[in-house]
């Protein structure tokens, strides 16, 4: 998901993540099944058989060996990335496995990995997992039903409000054997249940019974993925080693993957330090999120001369949504009409041209990029899901298409300027003194955006001497990334830049996103503070979707709804991924669905040693 932001090289977090952006989808199994299965799907059957080799975007005979070197912003006190707590390290998720693993190249299937088979009844009202029995923590110990059951439990109460929202309607988990374990689900629909838990990750419960799961720690916990923390240095690097022992290299999920020996984080101040270093060689490989840096900041003679390679690798997944987002529990944004005004001093089109270098699209809905996306006016199929819904809705949503204000040229921003007063004037703010007051308290109308990066800066400045023009005073704020994760945590913000990312079938996750329950949860993702019941029975019957028709009726629906509670000013996307890389890396020919994965590149030895005698040499 683009930001316009600088977090460091995605690397590893790429390397074993891109295979799930966000943690999503939906179940339908096409036909009742009981007995045990290899893998699961969204509509009818996974794409690989039970006797599937390897994904297809793989190469199967990729060589392992050597080491990557990758960027951090920041720092990090914490390997526990299951709490609200600390900073974790980066990609320190890799080292605990799920019980299954999701494919991508498909819209959504999972097959297994901690679990060798999977059940779900007919009527899907549970799920039961079988344990490999080869499956194991680094410590040794088997991965037993009872570490399954502890995860549950776990990440449950003490984990992130995420977990919370996301396991909110599993009724029971039990212990069926010392390998199986079933979970039984509330009553009605929700086909994505049995996919959320196979994306669970399994935690030793010998391990972390007894110590503060709520807690920072940089004590390195027994996982069972297929790196371990080899050394370390709080707030300064990480260095993760390929393990020859790792259970699960031969099964056909993680042949291809996991192909380099050691992955080095070495975390840098800021991002414009990080590329700096990586232009002096300081580290292999980035994933550009800055427009400016991928048209200009790469001009230097290692490019020049094919050192250094730039390239992008396009992708079919919904760009999900960023912005800069309102607070709602803040009196100041309460109004609708006040968050629709200041749309319209920001100049996306300005930026584009000024900033952007003209790489961008403009984002207008939460799911652009694709069919998930609405447009027009509601369908008939939409209108049957949100007619009895309407009194809790903007009446706007059945007569117009959302669209974000569009400036382009001086005329055109004056226009939009002399738009947003009016919503402004019967909000009840007026100018006095130059300044936009509270007609009734005499108040000023300012508030901070806070950031933590200073590349935030060149496209808040515009948007704030625009709302200048209104009589507005937004302050930019930056802060270090400790304070600002704990600001947002706490909701202790009036505005941020935010980036929600979307699968291609969102589900339960979206409670996190939009529901009013959320909006009460500190660390949740409802950072708006929505609270609108028409939304919650919108993502209830989301998540309640019998097939993808349904699905993709309901998605648009929601995003309607989103649209029209004016919850952000809409920012920007792109469908693909940035890379620039050091001439080091190989990788397969195949870029599957959801996007470059990079967990199956690996370093080629001729192309490395050829790169290290040409630096040597000084060319």
């Amino acid at each position: 998901m683009h930001r316009e932001k600088m977090n460091g090289t995605k690397s590893h977090g790429a390397f074993r993540a891109a295979a799930v952006l966000g943690l999503l989808t939906v179940l339908t199994l096409g036909v009742a099944r009981a007995a045990p299965v290899h893998g699961i799907a969204l509509h009818g059957q996974p794409k690989y058989g039970a006797d599937f080799s390897h994904f297809d975007y793989v190469n199967p005979a990729a060589p392992k060996g050597g080491e990557a070197r990758f960027a951090a912003i920041g720092s990090f006190d914490t390997f526990n990335p299951f709490n609200i707590k600390g900073e974790k390290a980066a990609d320190i998720g890799q080292l605990f496995e799920t019980l299954m693993t999701a494919s991508a190249d498909e819209p959504f299937s999972e097959y297994g990995l901690i679990a060798e088979s999977v059940e779900v009844p007919e009527d899907r009202s549970s799920v039961t997992f079988t344990l490999r029995p080869q499956a194991k923590f680094h410590d040794g110990s088997s991965i037993t039903a009872d570490d399954v059951l502890f995860s549950f439990a776990i990440l449950k109460s003490k984990g992130t409000p995420f977990y919370r929202m996301y396991y909110a309607s599993i009724a029971k988990a039990e212990k069926l054997s010392e390998r199986q374990v079933r979970f039984s689900f509330v009553p009605g629909e929700n086909r994505e249940l049995p996919l959320i838990m196979g994306q669970m990750p399994v935690l030793s419960k010998k391990y972390w019974e007894n110590r503060d799961f709520a807690a920072t720690t940089l004590e390195v916990p027994p996982g069972s993925g297929p790196y371990r923390v080899e050394r370390f240095e709080a707030g300064r690097f990480i260095v993760y080693r390929r393990d020859d022992q790792y259970w699960g290299k031969d099964l056909p999920v993680n042949r291809g993957r996991y192909n380099i020996d050691r992955l080095r984080y070495d975390y840098y101040r800021d991002g414009t330090v990080a590329l700096e270093a990586f232009k002096a060689g300081a580290y292999d490989l980035r994933v550009e999120n800055i427009a400016k840096n991928w048209a200009t900041g790469y001009n230097f003679p290692a490019l020049e001369k094919g050192l250094v390679k730039k390239e992008i690798f396009a992708h079919g997944m919904p760009s999900g949504m960023q912005g800069f987002v309102f607070n709602l529990r803040r009196p100041l944004f309460q109004d609708a009409r006040v968050r629709e005004a200041l749309a319209y001093a920001f100049d996306f089109e300005w930026s584009n041209r000024n900033l952007f270098f003209d790489q961008y699209t403009r984002t207008r809905s939460y799911f652009d990029n694709s069919d998930l996306a609405a447009r027009g006016l509601p369908s008939a199929e939409e209108l049957v899901v949100l007619e009895p819904l309407r009194k809790a809705l903007p009446e706007r949503l059945f007569t117009s298409e959302y669209q974000p204000p569009v400036a382009g040229d001086e005329a055109q921003l004056r226009a939009n300027m002399a738009r947003a007063l009016h919503l402004l004037q019967d909000a009840g703010w007026v100018f006095r003194d130059r300044k936009l007051v509270n007609a009734q308290t005499g108040e000023p109308f300012r508030f901070e955006l806070l950031i933590d990066e200073p590349t935030w800066e060149r496209i808040a400045l515009p948007f704030a001497r625009n709302l200048e023009r209104l009589g507005i005073e937004m302050r930019v704020r930056s802060v270090d990334s400790a304070q600002y994760e704990n600001r947002l945590r706490d909701f202790d913000f009036d505005m941020v830049a935010k980036t929600w990312g979307q699968s291609l079938s969102p589900g339960n996750e979206q409670r996190d996103f939009w529901s009013s329950a959320a909006a009460e949860q500190p660390g949740s993702s409802n950072l708006a503070g929505l609270k609108n019941p028409a939304v919650d029975q919108l993502i209830d019957q989301l998540i309640a979707a019998p097939d993808r028709a349904s699905l993709t009726t309901r998605a648009r629906a929601l995003d309607r709804a989103l649209q029209w509670q004016f919850l952000v000013i809409p920012h920007w996307h792109i469908s693909y991924a940035r890379i620039a890389f050091w001439d080091i890396f190989a990788y397969p020919a195949s870029v599957p669905l959801q996007g470059v994965q990079l967990d199956t590149w690996w370093i080629d030895p001729a192309r490395q040693a050829a790169l290290a005698a040409r630096k040597s040499s000084g060319s």
